[in-house]
């Protein structure tokens, strides 16, 4: 794959086409640079996962966690009414109740996949069948799954690892493999332009880097050619901290807690600007020094997202997706 062809390339150049035209959210340009300097780009290195929530130290075992954990790493928009764990967020509900699932049970395999039902994503994710809204997304949940399996035993012997293989250490490439199951494939319309977000596929190369410490499967030649990974916290933290700036609409309709439609102007607005202000953001942190990625500064500013403050200042947008 020639570099210029890359799928991030894809994601970048359009990205910045949406920012250039986008109607609903504004860039700060003038605020890129000393946001920059402001940054703790120190804290943009590889985080540790907690061993209580993923399901780390277990060679291939641990592979598989990870590309089913980031098949189903979606569903923001319905976690207000996911049923959560005390004192977890509904992405930490997820990745423990799978963990927990793993421990108690063993790994899921392809076969195991292929036949998931609702019912099964029911109850490994702690969940209430009488909450309509949260059986739509275990149905996208099993629906994901079910996706993942046949993926698995058409093309890859039914085996985890083999997918990896096939990647053959190049994060471009499992997101090319990836992409070919229709919840991976993450491209939205904007007007006629096909915008590239890609952010789960991307993401299960960053989880595998993590889980492995940037060996084995997790080791990935090209994972500083990722770029931010779009979806509803990023954004809301660039928001935050004046960034990005919202039309008055947008903002009331955020605010007081409506649903931004999916593929919408306004969403697709929302995560190009996230992707394109990141790449503005590093390209400043490196004229200043700083060998940091943009996989680095998503790190950094979602675990800002984390704090209180960013928890309670303002709501961040709400879009029932399969893409985040």
């Amino acid at each position: 794959m020639k570099m210029e062809d890359s799928l991030t390339d894809k994601v970048r150049s359009s990205c910045k086409a949406v920012a250039e035209k986008a109607i609903h959210v504004q860039i700060n340009y003038d605020y890129i640079q000393p946001y920059a300097s402001l940054l703790p780009a120190n804290q943009a290195g590889f985080p540790e996962l907690d061993a209580n929530i993923h399901y780390v130290g277990y060679g291939k075992d641990t592979a598989a966690y990870f590309l089913i954990l980031d098949t189903i790493n979606f569903g923001s928009g319905y976690f207000p009414d996911l049923t959560k764990r005390e004192g977890m967020s509904g992405y930490f509900t997820v990745a423990s109740s799978l963990t927990d699932h793993f421990k108690r049970f063993g790994p899921l395999n392809a076969h195991q996949l292929l036949q998931i039902t609702v019912s099964d994503c029911t109850k490994i994710f702690g969940q209430q069948p009488e909450n309509q809204i949260i059986q739509e997304l275990m149905q996208l949940f099993a629906t994901a799954l079910n996706h993942l399996g046949r993926c698995l035993i058409e093309r890859f012997q039914g085996s985890f690892t083999e997918l990896l293989r096939a990647a053959d250490h190049s994060a471009e490439q499992l997101i090319k493999l990836l992409i070919e199951m229709p919840y991976f494939n993450d491209v939205e319309f904007y007007n006629n332009l096909r915008v590239h977000f890609y952010k789960r596929a991307q993401l299960t190369a960053a989880d595998l880097s993590l889980a492995f410490k940037r060996e084995s499967y997790g080791f990935f030649y090209d994972l500083d050619r990722l770029t931010l990974f779009a979806d509803n916290l990023v954004p809301h933290v660039l928001r935050i901290d004046g960034i990005l700036l919202y039309d008055d609409d947008l903002t009331g309709k955020i605010d007081s807690g409506q649903l931004i439609p999916s593929m919408s102007a306004e969403e697709i607005e929302i995560r190009a600007c996230a992707v394109h202000a990141v790449e503005l953001i590093k390209k400043e942190l490196q004229k200043s020094g700083h060998d940091i990625s943009a996989l680095g500064l998503d790190y950094l500013l979602w675990n800002r997202g984390q704090q209180p403050y960013y928890k309670k200042v303002k709501p961040r947008h709400r879009t029932r997706t399969v893409f985040y």
